[in-house]
């Protein structure tokens, strides 16, 4: 499966449109995370833990993507978009979403 965020994949010929499709992540964050990713922002630094949760979501959000193109008949998803948000009381989620076109490439 291809997926790329241009709008075509080059030395390939879309032959066929199946859709807009979207994959969604939502994961919610260990209160004992939260405290110590609060701790790393207050002496500076990065914070290693929300940094995996961010690759983890975007990895579920392209395997969801990838799958809904591949049950549609698609071999490739062009235009790809990628969401963050962070949602819920005390901002204690994470959203990530990744939209983009099923095709059919040859």
């Amino acid at each position: 499966m291809i997926v790329t965020t241009t709008q075509t994949v080059e030395g390939k010929r879309i032959v066929n449109y199946k859709g807009v499709i979207a994959g969604e992540a939502i994961l919610g964050a260990n209160v004992f995370k939260d405290m110590f990713a609060g701790l790393r922002d207050i002496v500076g630094g990065r914070s290693g833990t929300y940094e995996r949760e961010l690759q983890r979501a975007r990895e579920i959000a392209l395997k969801e993507l990838e799958q809904k193109a591949s049950d549609m008949g698609a071999n490739a998803v062009v235009g790809v978009d990628l969401d963050y948000e962070v949602l819920g009381t005390g901002n204690g989620m994470l959203m990530v979403s990744a939209s983009g076109t099923a095709v059919v490439v040859d």
